[in-house]
């Protein structure tokens, strides 16, 4: 199956699931993929890290789900294209995307909206990387249901193994109902191999998980704060660091599913 629709997605916050939107994004448009990131959490962390600033912007993703036809004059107006060929292009949130759980109750399909809503432009684009809300309703229902690959960022702690059976359950109450099972894997983060806390979650993954887990671990890198204080990704910071390196990898180890 050819992987175009990346949702990162997980029901406990904190894990790096906007860095790791972001900075996957960022790293499959440096290695040549034209790249769409879309934020589609109420919280519109990663729109704010970007300088998008909901109350400023005409048209967002909340324009999407409220619209009688969406075609590709209705994206152009959403997405912001980057004018760096190695940057991705950005479709941002609203805050009101947390009152279409009362909106959209009684619309049938609701939760295929998102991916009829994909079909006008999935030609544009390599990959599409979608930002996630953190709880169970129906934005991250119309975002696992569209996507191709389901990326759970896990925090290397014991704690985060509480979000991962969340989103486990989430995907399992969805299966029951999908022509298809949802396609996930795993993505250790904020690992710290000098902690041997960090290296038994670690390991406690990869025994349960097996091959639904990616071989890539993303280490903790001080980068990562300097690039949200400055509201940059990584590679702008330090291309070479070690968070960047191993954000390159896992996009590498992404594109070569689709080889």
């Amino acid at each position: 199956m050819s992987i175009q629709v990346l949702a990162v997605a997980n029901q406990k916050g904190g894990v790096g699931k906007t860095t790791s939107s972001l900075s996957l994004g960022a790293a499959l448009a440096r290695q040549g993929k034209k790249t769409l990131v879309m934020d589609l959490d109420p919280h519109a962390c990663a729109s704010i890290h970007l300088a998008y600033y909901p109350e400023n912007l005409k048209y967002t993703v909340l324009d999407m789900f409220y619209a009688d036809k969406v075609d590709a004059a209705l994206w152009d107006k959403i997405i912001h294209k980057s004018e760096d060929p190695l940057f991705f292009d950005f479709a941002p949130a609203h805050i009101r995307l947390s009152e279409l759980e009362m909106d959209l109750k009684s619309r049938p399909g609701r939760g295929g909206i998102l991916t009829e809503a994909l079909a006008p432009i999935k030609d544009r684009y390599d990959y599409i990387v979608i930002d996630c809300p953190p709880h169970v309703g129906v934005l991250l229902v119309n975002a696992l249901v569209s996507a191709d690959l389901v990326i759970i960022p896990i925090q290397t702690d014991f704690l985060a193994l509480h979000g991962l059976r969340l989103i486990f359950d989430t995907i399992r109450t969805l299966n029951r109902v999908l022509p298809n099972p949802i396609n996930f894997r795993a993505l250790p983060t904020m690992f710290d191999r000098r902690a041997s806390a960090c290296r038994r979650v670690l390991n406690l993954l990869r025994k349960k998980l097996g091959p639904k887990m990616f071989e890539t671990v993303i280490n903790l890198d001080t980068n990562f704060r300097e690039a949200s204080a400055k509201g940059k990704v990584i590679y702008e910071i330090d291309a070479n660091s070690r968070g960047a390196v191993e954000y390159s990898l896992l996009a590498k180890e992404i594109a070569n599913e689709n080889a």
